[in-house]
């Protein structure tokens, strides 16, 4: 009995000592569960986003090149519009057309960043007219400042000058040629 007694007595004492160490040094515990709390809400995140993907995946929303190449330009806008809606922009809408100020299709994605996307449907595909830099510009021009765009998209089914990108990296739009576009249309990642 007397050594049960010693034994609670010296845990209570350690027990005490150590939150007096611990009270005059808070970074010791505040350090690790700031860090923790950080590393699970990223965990949490990164999560959610798979799910998130993994449903959008599903969902089915998928175009082959070839079923792409074949549509009509419209058809190809109202095709790159539900892509952005099954890649979660819910009210993605196509506004392409005469006088469209350089913009076929416009979405909110879910950070509210609002895209502005230029396609370009050449009937060749590859073999097509490139996309040039005189297309980027007019993106470049409009995006911005008419549509008040935050993500600048110029999409074809064919391919993109040398000079094209070049120009786009330095006004900070994005070019997305058949390749990365067969990938998108495919489901394999968001755009």
């Amino acid at each position: 009995m007397l050594s049960a007694a010693l034994v609670a007595l010296v845990v209570v004492a350690l027990a005490v000592s150590v939150l007096r160490w611990l009270a005059a040094r808070p970074w010791t515990v505040a350090g690790p569960l700031l860090v923790g709390t950080g590393g699970a809400a990223a965990w949490a995140w990164r999560r959610r986003e798979a799910a998130r993907w993994e449903q959008v995946r599903a969902s089915g929303q998928r175009y082959a090149l070839g079923q792409l190449d074949a549509l009509h330009h419209r058809a190809f806008e109202l095709a790159v519009r539900d892509l952005m809606r099954r890649d979660g922009c819910a009210d993605a809408r196509q506004v392409g057309g005469r006088r469209d100020n350089g913009a076929d299709v416009k979405a909110t994605d879910p950070f509210g960043r609002l895209w502005v996307i230029q396609g370009k449907h050449p009937k060749d595909g590859w073999a097509g007219k490139p996309v040039g830099t005189p297309d980027l510009q007019v993106l470049n021009g409009t995006g911005r400042r008419i549509h008040g765009g935050d993500v600048l998209v110029v999409l074809t089914n064919g391919r993109i000058t040398a000079n094209a990108s070049d120009f786009a990296k330095s006004q900070r739009l994005h070019p997305v040629d058949r390749h990365l576009l067969a990938e998108w249309a495919a489901g394999s990642r968001p755009l």
